[in-house]
């Protein structure tokens, strides 16, 4: 489930956890306790990585970038082709998909949950 995560990236994600962003907290407050029917867990160790939310049922990574990804773009196509060599799917939404279009976002969610249910 963590894929070999070392210790340090657990305590990183701890003080991640505890410094979500707005939109962060915005999402988890619609994907905690089940919400979907099924259980995600913020700032997630997966290997060296931290994703934002992930859902071990459906091995479905949820994540929410900031501006600073604008200019990271290759790097994030990296770190989501490292990801999916452990069967995972990644999504990912803007700040402002999240902040100012939840229902959208959520329903996206929903529908990729679906698809790696069959």
């Amino acid at each position: 489930m963590f894929y070999g995560a070392k210790v340090d990236v657990f305590e990183k994600a701890r003080l991640l956890r505890e410094n979500m962003t707005i939109a962060e907290k915005l999402l988890w407050e619609r994907l905690n306790k089940n919400q979907l029917g099924v259980r995600f867990k913020p700032q997630h160790p997966v290997d060296i990585f931290i994703v934002d939310f992930y859902c071990h049922k459906y091995k479905l990574v949820v994540e929410v970038d900031g501006k600073y990804h604008e200019n990271n773009i290759d790097y994030d196509m990296g770190r989501t082709a490292e990801l999916e060599r452990f069967d995972l799917k990644v999504i990912r939404f803007t700040n402002e998909q999240v902040i100012n279009d939840i229902e959208n976002v959520i329903d996206e969610i929903k529908q990729n949950l679906c698809e790696r249910a069959t």
